[in-house]
């Protein structure tokens, strides 16, 4: 596998652009990860950096590491106290109702034997809080629309319930998505895409703000959406 392109570099963090399609880490089947490249990012340090946060498998764009492990204590007090300030961008189908709000449906997980888990939204009082704002950055003809999202709280496949239970679908998300999205032949790609990462880590210096730039793969779905003035 490939190391990922680095986009930040200081003494503390990482900042990575992790590919769609590749596990941060290996799953209990094991297999491949983005992990397996880590040894190659030490940059002089007697060990190689370890994950801040986690991106789903099909999710590409900003991941933060850890270089050592004052770093990750640092990281980790950041992101338990949401002051990690995450943008995504993602193209759904359909259109929110207004061009900036707020989903607020509690989370939790079910399994079963023959579908596996997934993420569901979970009755009055239950579930895990979960909270994602969102606004318009552009729509297309074909009933497509670019939203850039920012979520408040970093539960499991978060954003991706959140817009298909309010009705509007991630383009290609083949657990959560349309039929067709959801169709073993389908070959769209999930379009959800880490655009930026902003960490106040350093108390006397602004706040580190990475981006990464949207991936060939999902290039088309994000142009054909006419961005907004």
């Amino acid at each position: 596998m490939e190391t990922p392109e680095i986009l930040y570099r200081d003494g503390l963090i990482l900042v990575v652009n992790k590919p769609a399609g590749v596990n941060v880490h290996a799953g209990p089947s094991g297999g491949p990860s983005l992990e397996d490249t880590f040894d190659a990012l030490r940059f002089g340090l007697p060990k190689p950096p370890a994950l801040a946060h986690r991106l789903d498998r099909d999710t590409s764009g900003c991941l933060v590491l850890g270089r050592h492990a004052k770093a990750l204590r640092r990281l980790g007090i950041l992101f338990s106290e949401g002051r990690a300030k995450k943008t995504y961008w993602a193209v759904v189908r359909g259109q929110p109702p207004q061009e900036t709000g707020r989903i607020d449906f509690p989370l939790t997980k079910i399994s079963s034997a023959e579908k596996g888990w997934r993420m569901v939204v979970a009755k009055d009082g239950e579930g895990q809080e979960a909270i994602t704002d969102y606004h318009i950055l552009g729509t297309s003809k074909t009933g497509l629309t670019w939203l850039e999202l920012s979520p408040h709280t970093g539960r499991t496949h978060q954003i991706r319930v959140h817009c298909a239970q309010s009705g509007f679908p991630i383009l290609g998300d083949p657990w959560y998505g349309t039929p067709e999205d959801r169709s073993a032949t389908s070959e769209i790609p999930l379009h959800l895409h880490a655009r930026a990462i902003e960490l106040p880590l350093y108390p006397k210096k602004p706040s580190i703000r990475v981006e990464a730039d949207v991936p060939e793969a999902m290039r088309e779905g994000f142009t054909c959406c006419q961005q907004n003035a």
